[in-house]
């Protein structure tokens, strides 16, 4: 059976809008009149032939690099540890979906105790001391390694962190307690001397315990971006962190998205500035208000020229199709956020018909859960189920014209495909 593909993107330059059928203007007019039956999304997501992962290589590597570090803590192994954290930290090492590896080996190594605490502390209780102190005999013995103080400081970090979210009385004060001890042991070490982009981005995360955190955001993410600036998560937190709610403004986010664009051409192009805008806009929609919309979108594109793993894609493309869906009419939006919204929004169509040949289910089933708003997710199976469909649905919205006669979209690594009816006596 012949494939016919629709217009491949080019290397270089926008791609070129599909060739929509004779009648897909006609009906997408009579449509919007209310003259013609809106599409079945969910007969026509049958038509979509996508593969899905339930598992991807990027969370087979996540698992895979946290477990380091966990056996080693479990086999008290501190020394393979220590060689683990400085060979990724050197080499840069990530994971497909752009994770810093060194970082991975520290949570897994430190999860143990702060699984501990964090239960202590949501059961109303004092975490009991004897793992932190174990942990900090470990760095007496090991004076001079810079990851095992990585781990024992992040270790204060993210319990600083289960006390501030806890919400008791006692908790600010413990939260500061332990970013003091993290800030003690963090401070003495020179990041970009020891070549090590995981102690720049712990520096980063003390951010949250200083009195006047705004002076300091866009240096310290600039030695960390400057030490590792192929790492998306380092771009995507220094957005986070320039939220209003946080430690900037709208306008700081474009300033140092721009700037962090420049800093990260040679990896990302116009990507950096994407990335930087990415979760905050995610978080936060007010600020389609100030991005520039077609900068992004030229920045998505060159995040899917450079790095077109398909977590990554699914990641992009769930973004454009979810988080910048149209709103409903009792959002309130001015016309420039919307029309912010809508050139983003747009991208969904070539990042699906060029990139995407492999469906993720559950990077979909996080695009439509609010921060912040989920106390306890569904179990694994049902966010499986509704990321497929909700992709799958998705899809099918936005290529509803081209399948409107009958034609199935097929997908594989060269792009997506239309397979031609067959007529009544077969091909």
């Amino acid at each position: 059976m012949n494939f016919a593909p629709l217009q491949p993107q080019q290397i270089t330059g926008r791609r070129k809008p599909r060739k929509r059928r004779a009648h897909a203007p006609l009906l997408g007019l009579l449509r919007r009149l209310g003259l013609a039956r809106p599409p079945d999304l969910d007969d026509l997501s049958k038509r979509i032939l996508l593969p899905s992962l339930p598992v991807s290589d990027e969370e087979h590597a996540r698992d895979h690099w946290f477990g380091i570090g966990q056996r080693c803590a479990r086999q008290e192994d501190w020394d393979v540890l220590a060689e683990r954290i400085l060979e990724a930290d050197h080499n840069r090492l990530q994971t497909p979906g752009g994770e810093m590896v060194s970082s991975l080996i520290a949570q897994g190594a430190r999860a143990d105790l702060v699984a501990a605490a964090e239960h202590a502390i949501a059961d109303g209780r004092a975490p009991d001391k004897t793992g932190l102190a174990a942990l900090h005999a470990v760095l007496t013995e090991h004076a001079g390694s810079y990851p095992v103080a990585l781990m024992v400081a992040r270790a204060h970090v993210d319990i600083g962190l289960a006390w501030r979210a806890n919400g008791a009385a006692a908790g600010e004060m413990r939260f500061l307690e332990h970013f003091a001890i993290a800030e003690a042991l963090l401070d003495p070490l020179d990041a970009p001397a020891l070549d090590a982009p995981s102690l720049a981005s712990a520096q980063c995360a003390l951010l949250a315990a200083r009195p006047a955190p705004r002076r300091r955001v866009a240096e310290d993410y600039a030695r960390l971006i400057n030490l590792d600036p192929a790492t998306p998560a380092h771009l995507r937190a220094l957005g986070e962190a320039l939220l209003p709610a946080r430690f900037g403004s709208y306008q700081e986010i474009e300033i140092e998205a721009r700037r962090a664009a420049a800093r990260t051409g040679a990896a990302w192009g116009e990507g950096g500035y994407a990335w930087v805008w990415f979760d905050a806009l995610a978080l936060d929609p007010a600020g389609l208000g100030t991005v520039d919309a077609a900068y992004f979108a030229d920045g998505l594109r060159a995040i899917a020229q450079r790095k077109p793993d398909q977590h990554v894609i699914n990641q992009l493309a769930a973004f454009c199709g979810l988080t910048m869906a149209p709103r409903g009419s009792g959002t309130r939006m001015s016309a420039a956020q919307d029309r912010a919204r809508a050139t983003i929004h747009g991208c969904l169509d070539w990042l699906i018909a060029d990139h995407l040949h492999e469906l993720h289910p559950l990077l979909w089933s996080q695009a439509i859960l609010e921060p912040g708003r989920i106390t306890a997710l569904p179990p694994r199976r049902t966010l499986l189920q509704t990321g497929r469909q909700t992709a799958l649905r998705t899809i099918a919205a936005c290529f509803a014209e081209e399948m409107a006669d009958g034609q199935t979209l097929a997908f594989s690594s060269a792009g997506m495909y239309r397979l031609p009816v067959l007529g009544p006596h077969g091909a």
